[in-house]
């Protein structure tokens, strides 16, 4: 796999994977509101400066719910994400289940917009996106 890191924080790590063209967002750890929505806005940014289309979402390493995130996730991040050129965006749920509750209640508030899946395990994830 040939990613360029492009930003690496303390909650989140996002690359480029040039075979696929797509960004990959590697969430770890603890996530609150401040968290997710730093790390959103520069997987926005990046999404804009890259150009592309897809987006590998992994929380598999998130440990902790952050569902004060949730509506500002799917109201407004979602549809800044669709206006820059997202089209699908593939979900890797974190094993905790506070986390996946999270996920859930982000795509209960998220109307329109990209096709969003949700996966259990990354390998699924990359499969679905490249098909795409």
């Amino acid at each position: 796999m040939s990613l360029q890191t492009l930003l690496e924080a303390p909650h989140i790590t996002i690359a480029y994977d040039h075979q696929h063209e797509w960004l990959h967002a590697d969430w770890h750890g603890p996530q609150d509101l401040a968290s997710v929505q730093h790390g959103a806005m520069e997987m926005l940014r990046l999404l804009q400066a890259q150009r592309c289309h897809k987006v590998l979402n992994d929380n598999t390493r998130v440990t902790s719910m952050w569902s004060e995130a949730a509506e500002w996730g799917g109201t407004e991040w979602f549809p800044a994400m669709a206006a820059a050129g997202l089209q699908y965006f593939a979900w890797v749920y974190s094993t905790n289940v506070y986390s996946r509750l999270s996920t859930d209640l982000t795509l209960q508030f998220t109307a329109g917009g990209p096709v969003v899946a949700t996966f259990d395990d990354i390998e699924t994830a990359k499969a679905w996106l490249v098909q795409m």
